[in-house]
């Protein structure tokens, strides 16, 4: 009798007691938003890669890809987002997979794990479409840890076997991922780094992976420009703004909570004011026109970090400062109205710099007001003082120590900060605000 009270009682729990699907979700781990056709764009540290893809109208041909991406957080299955949003014919992927990397383009042995798209190992996107894969379940994960995979790289691998069109990219991943020689064939199972022979410092294709993760994670994103997106920061080292606060805040709370980074050098709040395969722009669709893309169709994204504005100020940009305060205004509303704090982020100085089309002082007089309109405006959450962070105020233009630039070792522009600007910033953030944001 006794026994069967309790496997009555264990009925009872195992009905009433959540499933681990009701327990867990997926949460977008890693972005690179893709920003136009390649090779439009700005990148930095590009090898030559005029071998590798002789013609941007062709694309990619017969070849295969092992892009280098740092999940934010890892989990027990992931799945990742392939895209092919601003190509121009639909574009085939075969033989895809995921892997841990051990160094350059080898794989950790056994890691490497096929993926496929609705039970498929093949899959054909359409222009402007992307998709995501099915779940793969990563048992390396559960017997090495969450926490003994902090800072460890995933490598995503594709073949494309007939020439691609022109292809969606994200220009400056600072990060380097790897590349076949064009008609190749498929080298995408090979776990050796030898099938790869080069180099990229950009990230094709590839937009998004999430991990699951518990129901409880937050999901913060650095969204903006290239000061988020690390212009200036050092090759492979993980030193951009959002990097140094994906640090700090995983020291206090742990796997709890993801750090993305949504940066696109060039990109602008008011403009452009049309963006098309046919039309690119180097900086990417406004920030308002990639918002459905870049933010809204991501996985368990909870507070935003908007920091944006200088280029809209650049002779390139030439906008007023009400259009980009209307600007703004209408993508935080867009976003509250999705459930997304927003913390407004106040922008840094560009006077003095040496790049053509910043630094002369109506920009600054522009970015003074558009600082105001952050620091005070209701609609934000709070806000973020980066500009005092980096100005020099006997000045008025950046601090001498942040602008020698750090990726090549050139002098610095005065626009960009470097690894200790960055660094300044990333450790500014106060974490309560921005874990607490509502």
């Amino acid at each position: 009798m006794r026994k069967i009270l309790f496997i009555g009682l264990l009925s009872i729990l195992a009905f009433s007691q959540p499933s681990m699907a009701e327990k867990e979700k997926w949460v977008t781990s890693w972005v690179g938003s893709v920003q136009g056709p390649y090779p439009v764009g700005n990148p930095s540290a590009q090898p030559n890669l005029s071998t590798v893809f002789p013609s941007a109208d062709m694309g990619a041909n017969n070849q295969s890809f092992r892009l280098i991406v740092r999940p934010d957080i890892w989990g027990s299955r992931t799945r990742i987002r392939l895209s092919n949003a601003l190509g121009t014919k639909p574009i085939t992927f075969e033989n895809v997979y995921v892997g841990l990397q051990l160094g350059s383009a080898e794989i950790v042995r056994g890691t490497n794990l096929p993926v496929t798209f609705e039970g498929k190992k093949i899959v054909t996107i359409q222009p402007g479409q992307f998709a995501w894969s099915d779940a793969v379940s990563l048992a390396y994960v559960q017997k090495m840890g969450n926490k003994n995979l902090e800072g460890r790289n995933l490598a995503v691998s594709f073949y494309i076997p007939n020439a691609s069109g022109p292809m969606t990219w994200h220009a400056k991943a600072l990060t380097t991922s790897y590349i076949t020689a064009p008609n190749a064939g498929s080298k995408t199972s090979d776990e050796a780094e030898a099938a790869f022979p080069f180099a990229t410092a950009s990230w094709f294709f590839l937009d998004a992976l999430d991990m699951f993760a518990p129901v409880s994670t937050k999901v913060i994103m650095g969204f903006g420009d290239s000061i988020t997106d690390g212009t200036a920061s050092t090759m492979n080292g993980d030193d951009r703004w959002p990097d140094v606060l994906s640090r700090r805040i995983h020291k206090v709370f742990g796997s709890k909570v993801v750090v993305l980074n949504a940066g696109i050098g060039g990109n602008q709040i008011a403009g452009p004011a049309e963006y098309s395969p046919a039309k690119p722009f180097a900086g990417g669709p406004s920030s308002g026109m990639r918002l459905d893309r870049d933010v809204f169709s991501l996985s368990g994204l909870t507070t935003v970090i908007w920091l944006e504005g200088i280029n809209d100020f650049s002779k390139n940009g030439n906008a007023s400062t009400q259009a980009v305060i209307d600007a703004m205004t209408d993508g935080v509303r867009r976003m509250n109205a999705a459930g997304i704090s927003v913390i407004g982020a106040t922008v840094t100085s560009a006077l003095g710099s040496t790049s053509a089309a910043h630094g002369f002082q109506e920009q600054d007089d522009k970015r003074k007001i558009l600082n105001q309109f952050i620091r005070t405006s209701p609609i934000f959450s709070s806000y973020i003082d980066f500009d005092a962070v980096i100005l020099d105020p006997a000045t008025g233009q950046m601090k001498p120590e942040f602008v020698p630039e750090s990726t090549t070792g050139g002098a610095g522009d005065k626009l960009h900060p470097n690894r200790v600007g960055y660094q300044a910033m990333g450790n500014a953030i106060n974490l309560q605000q921005v874990m607490s944001a509502k």
